[in-house]
C-alpha cells in the first residue's frame, strides 16, 4: 500500500486490508496506491485515454493465480463523490476498494447483466462489513 496524498481523511492500512480481503475470491498480488488529482488524472489519461481524474483505476496484469495488478484510488474524487452522494467517506472508500478488487478478479459492468452481478456482489460484501447498500437510492 502506498499513500501518495497528503489528505487528512484516508482509510488506514488495516481498513484497506480488511475491505480487500472481504472481496477476495482467489490469491492476488496487488499494489494499492492512494493518490491526489494530478497523478490520478495523468494515469487515467495515459492508460484509459480520458483526461480527468477518476475515483478508481484497476490494472490487471495476468489471469493466472495468483493474479497480479495495481489499484489506484484518487482521494479528491472520492471525497467529492462522497459529499455529492451524501455517503460516509469511509463507506465510499470501502465500496471503491471492493469494486476494484472485483474488477481485478474479472468482474465487469459494461453490460446490464454483468453490472447487476457485480453490484449484487459489492452490496453483499459491504453489508457483511456493516456498510449500507451503496446503490440504494441511486438511479442507474
Amino acid at each position: 500500500m502506498q499513500y501518495a496524498s497528503g489528505a487528512q481523511h484516508m482509510p488506514t492500512r488495516a481498513q484497506l486490508r480488511r475491505w480487500i480481503k472481504a472481496a477476495l475470491q482467489c490469491n492476488v498480488n496487488i499494489t494499492l496506491r492512494i493518490v491526489d488529482e494530478p497523478e490520478g488524472r495523468a494515469l487515467n489519461k495515459k492508460f484509459r485515454g480520458r483526461d480527468y481524474a477518476t475515483n478508481v483505476l484497476t490494472f490487471t496484469y495476468d489471469d493466472v493465480e495468483p493474479l497480479s495488478g495495481d489499484v489506484v484510488i484518487c482521494v479528491p474524487v472520492v471525497e467529492k463523490e462522497a459529499r455529492e452522494q451524501r455517503k460516509e467517506l469511509l463507506a465510499h472508500y470501502a465500496h471503491l476498494a471492493i469494486h476494484a478488487i472485483l474488477h481485478l478478479q474479472g468482474y465487469e459492468h459494461g453490460l446490464a447483466a454483468d453490472a447487476a452481478a457485480m453490484e449484487s456482489r459489492e452490496t453483499a460484501i459491504l453489508l457483511k462489513l456493516g456498510y449500507a447498500d451503496p446503490y440504494q437510492g441511486v438511479v442507474s
